[in-house]
This record gives C-alpha cells, structure tokens and sequence, in this order.
C-alpha cells in the first residue's frame, strides 16, 4: 500500500521512506514505544504527525 504524501495515516515502510530512516527503525521505534500507532481495521497504521515530531521535524 503506497499513500499519499498528504496521509494522515502511513504504514511502516510510508513512514520509512517519509523520515528517512530504515524500516527496523521504525519496528523498533513502535515496539519500544516511541512511535505511536492506531489500529485501522485489520491494519496497524502510524499518524503522520506524531511520527514527524519523533523525529524532530515540524509538519
């Protein structure tokens, strides 16, 4: 699933490529707690937003 670069809502690889950051990083950061995610239907999905403060980039 590729989204839109105006997605308030990505999957992990969206939020990958998006930050610049491999895709573990992201696992890693939504295991320990770091990255927030919401459940939409069958799919784990990270908000936008939260995700760009993480890394320290204003939306």
């Amino acid at each position: 699933m590729s989204t839109s670069p105006t997605s308030l809502a990505l999957t992990m690889k969206d939020a990958a490529k998006l930050v610049g950051v491999d895709y573990r990083t992201i696992k890693l950061g939504i295991e320990s707690g770091t990255i927030p995610t919401i459940q939409l239907g069958p799919r784990r999905m990270i908000p936008r937003v939260p995700l760009l403060r993480v890394f320290g980039i204003n939306a």
